[in-house]
């Protein structure tokens, strides 16, 4: 068998994306997310598609479950359990504020109240050593008030125990016998990394959202066997890796940001194929818009991110593709606040009832209702035609809502809602380039999403930059990312000495620990040792310092213990970083990594095949820059376009689930490959 199948469940729309090796057929279908029982747009795309599943060698997942749970706050009821006057740590967070003039700002809503939080009598030191032994007759008193508090999921995290999990694996194992049916997480079992605060709260957001996660994943499972389908279902991460149900349901917190992922390591891959190494990779779909910096054609990973923004949301300590997100989505809804200002999200009407073209309820204006009234999107031949949008309905929402309040024609009204739209993801793409150091005229835009082709050829005259490149099936990228990754495991273990006097046998022997739990999870999930790479990381940071830089080395250095060519990588990763480097200052190893990795046979697409027939459809009135004069756009059919083929702007580019709008100067050419490569008009 050489069919391997992706499925995306986002905010808006499920996407699925399959691929024969043997044929070359690719297939693809979309539809809508019904967020209380997201298997109805499982099984509507695979009805579309016509796809037998049984004939499948493996089937890929990336789902907003785990993301949607938390930040919706439907997770279960759960209880925290630390040592022995550490009750309050959870509760206290940080004691920073990062919007210091934001008179509304409110700290992060705990997920465990202070009542379900439990103290155990154990104590370690900071270097893992027992100064309280663990109390089990008192630990068991515990469990018994765990079991009265109705707790569905219990999270446990004791000090220090990243470096001797010992009384956490304890207090794990008479929780198992006492409550079997409750969701358990165990700190040291997720990350063994210090930083007590995010540690507890990266494991209590794995026990909240792990019932209702393993649940929704065992039911999908039982989905697609009822389907006849007995091959390998894998779940995206994240990090950019896909990892096995089983891994899932114990770790859910891995697959937080799993949706987007997918369409950053497919722009990756495209960068690559087209000779373009830097490359800023732009998702726009119904919901949301996020953007992510590919440098030399590997995308960004951050170790920590925040569920529901740094300023007030969750940290989790988990590596993450960094990922930049603004609630400026095709169905972000256009709204007047309290002072008459014109705003445009983070409200989104989603895939139901969603914009009020679509017909199905929506009253609120949106991005997508505003593109229809421009023009911009062919009511006619949505989704292929399967869905026909009315803009008349559209019109009135638009002007009552925006256009009568504010005292403009409902033209003026939806440009200015796509333009405040367009202006939020350029200062997201600002935020991922400008603002770290990068010039974004030195990067091509790859945009993706059902809307994201429809408005880059906007944003890159706004950011200058001078290459906008439009993948094949922009609407089911992120699926088709999905194809491509790897399975990928990280670990960590904290590891405080300085530079000149750490052990590197002791470096070697964790480093060899953390290995063979990766060799032991990866052969659990099929992989052959011959498959199986590792890649081995020191935290390194100068004396004094907070966070620490990532610092890659391989075992023949450890093995060599040359501290002198570590020590230069460093210097030159943080001169390339910040501009600036103090070979003089001492340093310190703060954290041992290692990535586990096991390859899968990455698809490979055939060439597009030039079609007899005129690509051109028809002359469209379309507003561009002025309210008052449309201008007269030819619209091309995409898949009738010849590789090498070129179009001028102004024009409109159609396909099934997405639009390329090019604005007058614009030069869009077809690549080989089938990609759409936009040259801005830099004068535009």
């Amino acid at each position: 068998m050489t069919l391997t199948v992706a499925l995306d469940i986002g905010g808006t729309f499920t996407d699925l994306i399959s691929f024969d090796e043997a044929t070359g057929v690719v297939r693809h279908a979309k539809s809508s997310t019904t967020p209380s029982d997201l298997s109805i747009g499982i099984r509507d795309c695979l009805e579309k598609s016509g796809l037998d599943v049984r004939q499948a060698e493996s089937f890929i997942h990336g789902s907003t479950i785990a993301i949607n749970t938390a930040i919706e706050r439907t997770g279960a009821r759960t209880a925290l359990i630390v040592t022995q006057g550490m009750r309050d740590v959870y509760r206290i967070g940080r004691g920073n504020r990062p919007e210091a003039y934001n008179l509304y700002f409110k700290r992060p809503i705990p997920y465990v109240p202070r009542r379900r939080t439990f103290e155990v009598r154990e104590r370690l030191g900071a270097t893992g050593e027992v100064i309280v032994p663990f109390d089990p007759e008192q630990a068991m008193r515990v469990v018994e008030e765990v079991k009265s508090s109705d707790a569905e999921a219990v999270a446990v995290c004791f000090i220090h125990s990243y470096l001797n999990p010992d009384h956490e694996a304890r207090m794990g194992r008479l929780l198992r016998e006492a409550v079997p049916e409750t969701y358990l997480s165990l700190s040291h079992e997720i990350l063994r990394e210090y930083r007590e605060y995010e540690r507890t709260s990266t494991t209590v957001l794995n026990a909240y959202v792990g019932p209702k996660v393993s649940q929704y994943l065992s039911h999908l499972e039982r989905l697609l066997s009822s389907l006849g389908f007995d091959g390998s279902f894998l779940i995206m991460q994240s990090n950019g890796g896909v990892m096995s149900p089983d891994t899932a349901k114990r770790i859910p917190v891995a697959m937080m940001e799993s949706g987007p992922v997918g369409g950053i390591i497919a722009a990756a891959s495209v960068g690559a194929t087209l000779g373009f190494k830097d490359v800023i990779a732009f998702d726009m779909g119904g919901t949301t818009a996020k953007a992510s910096l590919v440098e030399g054609n590997v995308p960004s990973i951050t170790q920590g991110y925040y569920i529901g923004g740094y300023a007030s949301g969750h940290p989790v300590m988990l590596p993450v593709v960094d990922v930049v997100e603004v609630g400026a989505g095709g169905g972000s809804i256009a709204w007047i606040d309290e002072v008459g200002a014109l705003k445009v999200g983070p409200q989104s009407a989603g895939g139901h009832p969603g914009p009020i073209c679509y017909g199905w309820g929506g009253v609120e204006p949106t991005v997508t209702d505003a593109n229809v009234l421009l023009g911009r999107i062919d009511q006619r031949r949505f989704l292929g035609g399967e869905m026909p949008l009315d803009a008349e309905r559209a019109r009135r929402g638009v002007a009552e809502r925006v256009a009568e309040p504010l005292g403009l024609s409902v033209i003026e009204a939806a440009l200015g809602i796509v333009r405040i739209a367009v202006a939020k993801m350029s200062l997201a793409i600002r935020g991922i380039s400008v603002e770290r150091g990068f010039d974004p005229r030195d990067f091509a835009l790859v945009a993706f999403g059902g809307a994201g082709p429809l408005h880059a050829c906007e944003i890159a005259r706004e950011l200058h930059l001078p290459t906008v490149v439009v993948p094949r099936l922009p609407a089911h990228f992120s699926a088709l990312g999905m194809l491509m990754a790897d399975l990928r495991h990280d670990y960590v273990q904290t590891y405080h000495k300085p530079l000149l006097e750490s052990d590197f046998g002791r470096i070697r022997a964790i480093c060899s620990e953390l290995i063979a739990q990766g060799r032991q999870v990866l052969g659990s999930e099929g992989v052959r040792a011959d498959r199986m790479t590792f890649e081995t990381y020191l935290d390194v940071r100068y004396v004094g310092q907070e966070f620490w830089i990532q610092t890659p080395v391989s075992q023949a250095e450890l093995e060599a213990a040359d501290r002198a060519l570590i020590r230069r990588r460093f210097d030159e990763i943080h001169d390339r970083r910040y501009g600036h480097h103090a070979p003089e200052e001492p340093v310190e190893i703060v954290n041992i990594r290692v990535t586990a990795q096991g390859s899968r046979d990455r698809p490979v697409f055939p060439k597009v095949r030039s079609v007899a027939a005129d690509p051109l459809l028809e002359h469209r009135r379309v507003y561009l820059d002025d309210p008052g004069t449309p201008a007269r756009c030819p619209i091309y059919d995409r898949d009738l376009l010849a590789p090498g083929m070129e179009v001028e702007g102004p024009a409109i580019i159609q396909e099934y689930a997405s639009t390329t709008l090019l604005f007058p100067g614009d030069v869009a050419r077809v690549a080989d490959t089938g990609e759409i490569i936009v040259s801005i008009d830099s004068a535009g």
